[in-house]
């Protein structure tokens, strides 16, 4: 897995697959049995260069007796940020994520979506290069999710790296630019959303009472692609890994059995519909990414 410098990556994978074992090996809290790799330049747990990373881990626990302002001024101690730069950053963030009016309030009456919102804003107080987020939405809702996506816009504008590990996909497609799917500790999938999800798909909606019976017609004129080529699904024939001149014969048969065609056209395959087909169908691993990232950026 290779992650190139100023962009927005996220990690998927089923329950299991390795994402947050290998987020936490990136982050030394768990001690690989063998591992070789680089972040930023620099072997996996080189301790300099660990403080040029912020970190929000899955599970994160704060002291409850904290308010948000001291939590964010207490990490950044550890982080050796200066006291005045952290009172101001301290500010700065909690405005970003929201919480300026709850600055002052004790974590203890915080709601898990805030403590998220303070979490990710502990991530950034030491001005970090590679900002590593473990579920960085989990428990937001709908307006926190979007003030965290425009915020990770933000930070790639800014030139940062942020590596996200997230099973939330419509999340994932709306901000990462490079995506690698991990299943049973494999990176089986790898690259832009438009490269994984380019794979040429036809819907047909017909006009008749029985879908099915359209479909065995749809599979009989294109009788050289496998069967599994064709599904159906809410009324409309899917047509998967073929072009517009070769899926014409399927529209010559439908129409030769005087069967009306509502629609039809060239669909986008969704980053869910990939990643089911992705971990359904046990992808071999190591697919490229489509462009190569600079090499004293990968990690």
């Amino acid at each position: 897995m290779r992650v190139s410098r100023g962009e927005v990556f996220g990690l998927l994978g089923p329950n299991g697959a390795g994402k947050t074992t290998l987020v936490k090996i990136m982050m030394t809290v768990v001690r690989p049995t063998r591992a070789k790799g680089t972040v930023l330049g620099r072997r996996i747990g080189h301790k300099p260069t660990l403080r040029r990373i912020g970190y929000l881990p899955e599970d994160h626990r704060f002291p409850a007796y904290l308010t948000g302002r001291e939590v964010l001024e207490y990490y950044a101690a550890l982080s050796k940020v200066p006291r005045r730069t952290r009172k101001r950053r301290a500010a700065e963030l909690l405005s970003a994520v929201g919480m300026t009016d709850w600055s002052d309030t004790r974590i203890a009456a915080y709601s898990k979506g805030m403590c998220q919102r303070v979490g990710l804003a502990q991530a950034l107080m030491h001005d970090p290069e590679l900002i590593v987020l473990d579920e960085p939405t989990d428990g937001l809702d709908p307006i926190g999710r979007r003030d965290v996506r425009a915020m990770l816009s933000h930070l790639r504008d800014e030139g940062r790296t942020v590596f996200i590990n997230s099973h939330i996909l419509s999340e994932v497609e709306m901000v990462c630019d490079r995506v690698a799917i991990l299943n049973e500790g494999k990176v089986v999938r790898q690259g832009t959303l438009e490269y994984l999800t380019s794979r040429r798909l036809y819907d047909i909606e017909p006009d008749v009472p029985e879908i099915s019976a359209a479909a065995d017609v749809v599979r009989s004129a294109l009788s050289t692609e496998p069967a599994e080529a064709v599904t159906v699904a809410g009324g409309v024939i899917r047509v998967a890994g073929v072009d517009a001149a070769g899926v014409q014969p399927a529209i010559d048969a439908l129409r030769a059995r005087g069967i009306v065609i509502r629609s039809f056209g060239p669909v986008r395959q969704s980053l869910e519909e990939l990643f089911i087909e992705t971990v359904s169908d046990g992808a071999k691993p190591g697919a490229p990414a489509n462009t190569p990232p600079a090499p004293e950026a990968a990690s």
